[in-house]
């Protein structure tokens, strides 16, 4: 245990330290923050200090900083509780998670009925592909802690990812029960059939979603999941086309992909998603003149520009009713102009002209999709049956696009 001779240092330290505490439990973060570095000042190495610097310094978003507050503990003392917590929890935050499964490992091991313990070391093995491990741990911690609305939805995620749609449903109900948001849940539970689908996916889940995802996107879509779609938009437009494009629309750019293919054929080129994350790697690829964050139709309904070119690559799987879509591209898009897209269509139900599957995308039915376009004057230049994306090495079958406004 750090000590002091000096009894003005120590008093110094130790009323900097309660400051700290009093700032932490009133939630000023910052405040707490800055007393433990003072008292830490004065008294250096103090466990206890370092300790609640490391709980504030997760909760500030600061886990690098954490962890290493996190470690000066567990050094004098291996088996501190909370220190090993902190240490997990900052790992996890940092996104390693492979060292974040044996952390908890030996912050449980310590404290097993630590129930969000078991609900984060599932959500590390989630993200280290190991779903059965994590469904076992997340089942610790439900068992534990039956309001914990984040383990009952990762293991309705992991099962509905299973196949096991019956077991799916009952932990999504569960979370409505613990008090989970009944719009994110209840689109879940579309998905699986429970109810009918709305008719978008709801705003928080896309941002979420892809906030999460910006990091390994493109890897992920290229790689694993064959992802040609870009390709396939952007070959035709050249001929469909001659001139070049007066202004090019990319909605749901995502991290640009499209980007490089549209932008030698358009002399403007502008960007559209709702995950900020994904637009700051759109940014880095230097194609776009312009790049707005914001929802597509509330954008298309908006906006005073138009735009001779607009495409839309693997983003109504996010959007089952079209109908508001096509009729704001009316104003959008000048006569002549062209609108492309991709669209999933295995699952999709003829009668309403879209469906909400299992996966949480929206199929579309090619009647449903040429109905629209005849409705707001946009005529086929071609419709080509393709393999979207693979999913588990399985082809998803779906259309590629490509309209002309009248």
């Amino acid at each position: 245990m750090p000590h002091t001779d000096d009894p003005q240092a120590f008093e110094q330290a130790k009323n900097a330290f309660l400051s700290g505490l009093a700032h932490l439990e009133a939630g000023r973060l910052a405040e707490a923050e800055a007393a433990f570095d003072h008292s830490l000042a004065r008294l250096p190495g103090r466990v206890s200090t370092l300790v609640n610097l490391a709980a504030v310094r997760n909760a500030l978003g600061k886990p690098a900083l954490a962890l290493e507050a996190a470690r000066v503990v567990l050094k004098a003392e291996p088996a501190n509780e909370d220190a090993l917590l902190h240490q997990a929890n900052a790992l996890r935050a940092l996104g390693r998670h492979a060292e974040a499964v044996p952390a908890y490992d030996a912050a449980l091991a310590l404290h097993g009925n630590w129930a969000e313990g078991w609900l984060y070391r599932g959500i590390s093995l989630i993200e280290t592909h190991r779903p059965a491990d994590a469904l076992q741990s997340l089942e610790r911690a439900v068992a534990l802690d039956g309001k914990l609305i984040a383990a009952w939805t990762c293991r309705g995620d992991i099962l509905r990812d299973m196949g096991r749609l019956d077991e799916a449903r009952t932990a999504y109900e569960q979370a409505l029960a613990a008090g989970a948001d009944p719009q994110l849940v209840g689109y879940c539970l579309a998905g699986l059939g429970q109810s009918a689908a709305p008719p978008t996916a709801p705003r928080a889940y896309v941002q979420a979603l892809f906030d999460g995802y910006a990091d390994a996107f493109d890897q992920h879509l290229v790689e694993v999941l064959r992802y040609r779609v870009p390709e396939a938009l952007a070959a035709p437009l050249a001929q469909v086309h001659p001139e070049p494009f007066r202004s090019a629309l990319d909605l749901g750019c995502g991290t640009g992909l499209c980007g490089p293919r549209v932008r030698p054929l358009s002399q403007r080129l502008v960007g559209l998603d709702l995950s900020e994350r994904i637009l700051a790697q759109a940014r880095a690829r230097g194609v776009y003149d312009e790049l707005l964050q914001g929802d597509i139709v509330q954008h298309l309904q908006q906006t005073t520009e138009t735009h001779d070119l607009v495409l839309a690559a693997d983003v109504f799987i996010y959007v089952g009713d079209l109908a508001p879509v096509f009729a704001a591209l009316e104003r959008v898009v000048p006569p002549g102009g062209v609108f492309c897209f991709s669209a999933e269509t295995d699952g999709a139900d003829e009668a309403a002209g879209y469906a909400l599957l299992p996966s949480l995308r929206y199929a579309h039915h090619e009647n449903y999709l040429r109905r629209l376009a005849a409705r707001h004057g946009f005529e086929p230049l071609s419709v080509s049956h393709e393999t979207v994306r693979e999913e588990q090495r399985r082809p998803i079958r779906g259309l590629i696009v490509h309209l002309r406004r009248r």
